[in-house]
């Protein structure tokens, strides 16, 4: 069965095909390991509501954070050609662990703006009274050299208390947000920082802001929540106008789906975490892992 694009999409299709250059009037493409970009495309979507945004969910391969960097590599350059082959004229890295491993050679090989994640540790750091702040994130992030890199940068003054938490990817990606299993995996790995003095708790996985009302019940009242998702949607929209490539829609911009899971599977926990009623692809020439 021949596919149906958006009509707004294939517009911006027709544009395109006019000119090599990105235009103003292209899409936005984001991209995770699976859902937990969701709450970074919110961000964007609250900072540029005129924007169309594409949205990859790598489901099928997720989580990235006990996956081999040749193959979280090679998964962020094909899902990030796909979406130039959607004719992106930016793209936005909304996983930490990605960001660890792939944001140099994607910058490397690609000439459109990306924008990646960075776990907040130094708004942590800022805020914190106790002078420890816990930085919870996969496996994967933790033995990055970009937390490396913010550890030596900002861990002088501040006790920063890496935490890896298996399992809380898998819990989001099933859509459980506050079962008695998520429960279960959050005090273990919450606990333990705040008998430390963390006052400050830095979500290193873009998943990770869907459990934010669990670990916040969890942490109590005293203890902040950290999440980067807004810092990244506002960079994004710095890049965008320093390139002059801000749309000039005044009209609310639209949204589009792909998984490399199965999409019936991967529809309802979007629609869980967007909205009812989305309609998901599933992602075309995916490379085998």
């Amino acid at each position: 069965m021949r596919r149906r694009w958006p009509h707004w999409l294939r517009k911006v299709q027709n544009v395109r095909n006019k000119s090599s250059f990105p235009t103003a009037a292209q899409p936005i493409g984001i991209f995770d390991s699976g859902v937990g970009g969701l709450s970074v495309l919110r961000e964007i979507r609250r900072e540029l509501p005129h924007e169309n945004l594409l949205y990859v969910a790598d489901s099928g391969h997720a989580p990235y954070g006990d996956k081999s960097a040749k193959l979280i590599e090679a998964r962020a350059i094909a899902i990030v050609e796909f979406l130039i082959g959607q004719h992106a004229k930016a793209i936005v890295v909304a996983c930490n662990t990605a960001t660890g491993v792939a944001v140099q050679t994607l910058r490397a090989r690609f000439s459109l703006p990306i924008v990646a994640m960075e776990p907040a540790v130094k708004p942590a750091a800022a805020y914190t009274q106790s002078g420890v702040i816990g930085v919870l994130a996969t496996s994967r992030t933790i033995a990055s050299d970009n937390i490396a890199r913010l550890r030596e940068r900002f861990g002088a003054d501040v006790k920063i208390l890496l935490q890896a938490c298996p399992g809380l990817v898998e819990q989001v990606e099933a859509g459980d947000l506050s079962g008695a299993q998520t429960r279960v995996l959050i005090e273990r790995y919450v606990l333990p920082l705040l008998e430390q003095q963390a006052d400050a708790l830095v979500l290193g996985c873009t998943h990770y802001p869907f459990l934010a009302p669990l670990i916040r019940e969890i942490a109590g009242p005293a203890v902040a929540i950290i999440d980067p998702a807004a810092a990244i949607a506002r960079e994004l929209r710095r890049r965008l106008t320093s390139a002059a490539m801000l749309s000039h829609a005044t009209t609310a911009g639209a949204e589009q789906f792909w998984s490399s899971a199965a999409p019936d599977t991967t529809r309802s926990v979007i629609a869980q975490l967007w909205q009812p009623g989305i309609d998901v692809l599933h992602l075309p020439h995916a490379p085998a892992a």
